[in-house]
């Protein structure tokens, strides 16, 4: 059995559907990596396993157990995270500040949290040094990290990741690539989109979407074919 399981998906704006019909698996302890153009679905995608929106017909599992039309906060207490798209971190408040607002469902657990709250500075040393420092005054990658790590501080079992590289250097992209490998070592299963087909080193299984549908998926070596990149992201 699968740690996450996707079955008939479709979800819609209105009448029109963006996700037709989809069905994928998330083994535990892999990077998984969801990968499309612009429009492919993939936001929606994971937007609908974190519960922030309700598909028309299909169903999402974890542990073989129907999430049914549980609402984002209870995902969350199960065990599922998600670092949106844009980062979307809190500007106004320290790095520090936003952390413990990522730890909200274990705040009657103090040491959980410093435990997690360690755990975050040691992947991202960066934030140990900007903890005091606003939000909205870090740079582009400090913020994409921070959002990563807020994510983090739920201690979730399946962390969605929305888009991590967009906007960064190939060079920060890949800073942050590597810690979902670190991520996954340390027992969090990663759910990861992307445009970018520079992820796919980084992963344990590739699904390549495309106008709402799940075209291909690719596990160990087959991720490493060029030809793949090729045949559905162009050369």
């Amino acid at each position: 059995m699968s740690l996450l399981e996707v079955r008939g998906l479709v979800v819609g704006y209105g009448p029109h559907p963006v996700l037709h019909a989809i069905d994928f698996d998330v083994e535990e302890g892999e990077v998984c990596v969801l990968l499309g153009l612009n429009g492919a679905g993939k936001s929606t995608t994971v937007n609908t396993i974190a519960g922030l929106l309700r598909p028309q017909s299909g169903e999402v599992r974890l542990d073989g157990r129907s999430l049914g039309r549980r609402s984002p906060s209870a995902r969350v207490k199960q065990g599922i995270s998600l670092c949106p798209e844009g980062r979307r971190v809190f500007p106004r408040l320290t790095v520090r500040q936003n952390l413990r607002l990522g730890a909200w469902s274990r705040r009657r657990s103090p040491r959980a949290v410093r435990e997690q709250h360690d755990l975050v500075f040691d992947y991202f040393p960066r934030l140990v040094e900007r903890q005091d420092q606003l939000a909205g005054t870090l740079s582009g990658g400090e913020q994409q990290m921070l959002a990563v790590g807020r994510a983090l501080m739920s201690r979730p079992r399946l962390l969605l990741i929305d888009e991590a590289s967009l906007g960064l250097s190939p060079a920060l992209a890949r800073t942050v690539w590597e810690v979902t490998s670190r991520i996954r070592d340390g027992g969090t299963t990663v759910l990861m989109v992307e445009q970018n087909a520079g992820a796919l080193p980084f992963a344990d299984r590739a699904l390549i979407m495309e106008k709402g549908t799940v075209l291909h998926t690719a596990v160990g070596e087959q991720i490493r074919n060029v030809n793949l990149r090729e045949a559905y992201l162009g050369a």
